[in-house]
């Protein structure tokens, strides 16, 4: 038994069994589950070869006491022990019944697990659908306004048509009529039928001019306010530069007036050579070109403005555009906006928007800020919108970022100055109600009559 004991005591495993509860003390929190149970094993494995061996140096023991040696303490100590091993065996069955329940949440844990990637790869899958449908979309929308503009020019085409058509008989008429050389009466007669319609009330444009210039300022406004928002959402698809997209819209709003008063020049110039061959009555020629202008605004050929504006576009070297995508995708805006503006050139006096370039001294009486803008900045990075004068008087404020950093140029200074429409200089009167959260431009609350 001393031998036994001996060795016992030479080989340390009780302290090795001390060293390993320690160590996987220390570690239990940084360990994986795996090695947890690892060290657990390992030290069961321990503790039963050190039970192995005192079960060893009992039996030596009680057989060096004899018989009887040893008995009331294998019945007041051994046995019990061992009765509570039996006990711990049903304590085992709870042990099982932990453990198939842990297994249990491990599968659940794993099938949550795999349902999460299903899921995401079924969201995966939407995006991409997603993607998918706006592009048809944007293709649909894209066809749409090319078939809008067929139509368009289709109609302008009939038009333009109809007016040549009216032209060439009014001209025939007008040649007959000095051939024939008629009396002062018949001569009379037949100057009137070459008129085209005429209203029954001479100088109809003068009369309207107060209405139909509150009407055409407030649907300036009104473009401002939706139709330059629904361009610039329509644009950000295809553009993630904002500065870019809004210099898009000014150019496009800047574009559409000039090609606009172009083709009102080219329109009053053909009016008024076919009226002047049997003009007559008591309003002067210019007064009857402006009355028929004003009721025959349907003859003005948009569709060519539109493609003028587009081309014009095309080559501007401030802005640019995928390749793909063409400017048409804004047409809708650019229609509006040459209509408005044709229309704005019948008024007396006429309409038109403020001549603005970059780097420009900001100018409160012209343009509202940004919100984005550098409010201690005195130069005007770019434009938004333009405002829209009379002469040189501000109707609606127009809309401008300042940044420092903007350069200032004399040569495009002296060219806004060139650029008047005015005949003579005038003081410049700021027409516009207090600031409002809106950020649409205001209308002055006491316009020019």
């Amino acid at each position: 038994m001393a031998d036994s004991l001996r060795r016992l005591v030479c080989a340390e495993s009780c302290r090795a069994l001390q060293e390993k509860l320690e160590n996987w003390y220390r570690d239990y929190e940084i360990n994986s589950c795996d090695q947890n149970l690892n060290r657990c094993c390992e030290i069961i494995e321990l503790n039963s070869q050190i039970q192995g061996q005192l079960f060893t140096i009992l039996n030596e023991t009680s057989r060096e006491g004899g018989h009887y040696a040893g008995v009331e303490t294998i019945k007041t100590r051994l046995l019990p022990w061992l009765g509570t091993c039996f006990s711990c065996a049903a304590s085992g069955r709870h042990f099982e019944d932990s453990l198939s329940l842990t297994q249990d949440s491990i599968e659940k844990e794993r099938q949550l697990r795999e349902l999460a990637s299903n899921q995401t790869f079924q969201l995966q899958e939407l995006q991409e659908e997603l993607t998918s449908t706006r592009l048809q979309l944007s293709n649909v929308q894209q066809d749409l306004a090319k078939t809008q503009l067929a139509l368009e020019d289709t109609k302008t085409k009939s038009i333009t048509t109809a007016l040549a058509a009216e032209d060439e008989i009014v001209q025939l008429k007008a040649a007959l009529a000095r051939s024939r050389s008629p009396s002062p009466r018949r001569s009379e007669i037949k100057s009137s039928n070459l008129l085209p319609p005429r209203s029954c009330s001479p100088g109809r444009a003068r009369r309207t001019n107060a209405s139909r210039r509150a009407c055409l300022v407030t649907r300036f406004g009104d473009i401002y306010a939706q139709e330059r928002l629904d361009a610039e959402t329509l644009l950000r698809t295809y553009i993630s530069d904002m500065e870019m997209v809004q210099r898009i819209i000014y150019i496009a709003a800047v574009e559409s007036f000039n090609a606009a008063k172009m083709a009102y020049r080219q329109f009053k110039i053909r009016v008024r050579d076919t009226l002047s061959l049997g003009h007559s009555g008591p309003e002067s020629l210019e007064d009857t070109v402006l009355d028929y202008i004003v009721r025959h605004e349907d003859l003005y050929d948009v569709q060519a403005s539109v493609n003028e504006v587009i081309r014009s576009m095309n080559i501007n070297p401030k802005i640019s555009f995928p390749p793909e995508i063409d400017f048409i995708v804004i047409s809708t805006l650019i229609r509006e906006l040459c209509r408005v503006a044709f229309s704005m050139q019948t008024l007396i006096p006429p309409l038109d928007i403020a001549f603005g370039t970059d780097g420009e001294l900001f100018s409160e009486t012209k343009y509202y800020r940004s919100f984005d803008s550098d409010f201690t900045a005195l130069l005007v990075a770019y434009h938004v919108w333009p405002a829209l004068m009379e002469k040189d008087v501000v109707i609606l404020k127009g809309e401008a970022v300042t940044k420092r950093g903007a350069l200032w140029s004399r040569r495009s200074r002296s060219r806004s100055r060139g650029r008047s429409r005015s005949s003579s200089p005038g003081p410049l009167l700021a027409h516009h109600l207090s600031r409002s959260r809106s950020p649409s431009p205001l209308r002055s609350t006491s316009p020019r009559r």
